[in-house]
């Protein structure tokens, strides 16, 4: 019997392995990849490569700090900029070392030293952990390693934001004045952040100490997406497997996303992922809405997963609701049932005024549609529809131990819920 099973899956793989190939290098469409140009990105290219080019000259550039939207491509381009850099240095024998840290999850101040220290622990022979020890002494430790041969260091801290509105900006004010204390490197620092706000968050001695120039990345139009996915599909699809409406209908829709690069590359990448699942000869329009709702999908996951706790529960009555037939239903309705999930976790409840206010937050977050309608002479009441399979949330809720009991509620007829 095991072998039959075995025969079945290899001649699954063997179905799947001999089909139409659709990708070349589906690498090309990842976001991690920096491709050989960068379209409609020379101003920003420019002005990057004239801040930077004094290391050359073996002088400190100025620290950077870059915005813009997600997918409008500040990463990409601080990589291609930076991956310059490195190899024109080599020419010229001005040592440069650049680091870079994404700090959504090198999100505190020991992370970020302790990373940039062991960026060089095949030279200097010290390791730092990634818990344990006195952020002082890290930090001794990283002006020992950066000082053991003259070196021009760059750090690249992409989503800087959240670091700082995590952890506080002490990690960029201790950045930013070390060359003070070093006898033989220089650092500087290109900080990446979506948030154009950014700068409000810090204390005005950081700000000082930074003498920062700024550059600006705006969101990409229609036309600018097309170009660049045109560009990445030569590389990562077969001659003749794209329908020649598939770029075209990518960018359109990333552009509605504040012209997200990202979300075209991901876009065009799961159509393409679809059609080959489906054996088709060719990725066509139908691949692309078949994406675009997946994506979605997935996005919407992402987010359920980092709503609060009591966000999370208010989810599970509207899911209860759901399943018993009972949407589209009202606040009221659903208060009701998120008291009595309350009681079951003991926990206590929050008021109908507050749940009305993050039923509002689901509504934005397209998690629920809540439709505020009239009743002639009873009023007006919102009418609350789920916008995700509850089989989905359910899922997401088995990884969560605090929420997991809530998987074998179910609610009777009378509205009465049902536990077991």
């Amino acid at each position: 019997m095991l072998q039959e099973g075995q025969t079945n899956l290899r001649s699954l793989f063997e179905k799947y392995l001999h089909t139409q190939r659709i990708f070349k290098n589906k690498d090309v469409l990842r976001h991690s990849y920096t491709p050989r140009e960068l379209p409609h990105r020379r101003e920003q290219i420019e002005t990057l490569v004239h801040i930077l080019v004094p290391v050359l000259r073996g002088e400190t550039p100025s620290n950077i700090f870059v915005y813009g939207k997600t997918g409008t491509g500040k990463t990409v381009t601080v990589r291609y900029v930076t991956e310059d850099l490195m190899r024109i240095s080599q020419k010229y024998n001005v040592p440069v070392d650049v680091i870079y840290l994404n700090c959504e999850i090198v999100d505190t101040q020991y992370r970020v030293l302790a990373n940039i220290v062991n960026h060089f622990k095949e030279e200097s022979g010290i390791e730092i952990p990634l818990v344990g020890w006195p952020t002082d002494e890290v930090y001794a430790q990283l002006k020992k390693v950066l000082d053991m041969r003259e070196r021009f260091v760059i750090i690249v801290l992409d989503e800087v934001d959240k670091l700082v509105k995590k952890s506080g900006d002490d990690i960029l004010y201790s950045l930013t004045r070390i060359n003070t204390e070093l006898k033989k490197a220089k650092v500087s620092i290109i900080g990446i952040s979506n948030d154009l706000r950014f700068k409000e968050y810090l204390d005005p001695r950081v700000l000082s100490s930074l003498s920062e120039e700024e550059v600006v990345f705006p969101p990409y139009d229609a036309n600018q997406l097309r170009d660049i996915l045109m560009q990445r599909a030569q590389e990562a699809f077969y001659d003749g497997v794209l329908d020649e409406a598939v770029v075209p209908l990518c960018a359109a829709l990333a552009a509605r996303e504040h012209g997200d690069a990202r979300r075209a590359l991901d876009l065009l990448r799961v159509s393409g992922e679809i059609a080959e699942r489906e054996m088709a000869p060719k990725v066509t329009e139908k691949h692309v809405w078949k994406a675009q709702e997946k994506i979605e999908q997935d996005t919407m996951e992402e987010v359920i997963k980092t709503l609060p706790l009591h966000s999370k529960i208010l989810l599970y009555a509207i899911v209860l609701l759901d399943e018993n037939g009972e949407l589209p239903a009202n606040t009221g309705d659903v208060y009701s049932v998120y008291k009595d999930l309350c009681d079951y976790l003991d926990l206590e409840p929050l008021t109908q005024r507050r749940i009305s206010d993050l039923i509002n937050e689901l509504d934005m977050l397209g998690i629920i549609n809540a439709k505020v309608v009239s009743k002639g002479r009873y009023g007006r009441t919102k009418e609350i529809r789920l916008n995700i399979t509850p089989y989905k949330v359910k899922n997401i809720y088995r990884s969560e131990e605090t929420l997991r009991p809530l998987i074998s509620v179910s609610m009777l007829k009378q509205r009465r819920l049902f536990y077991g």
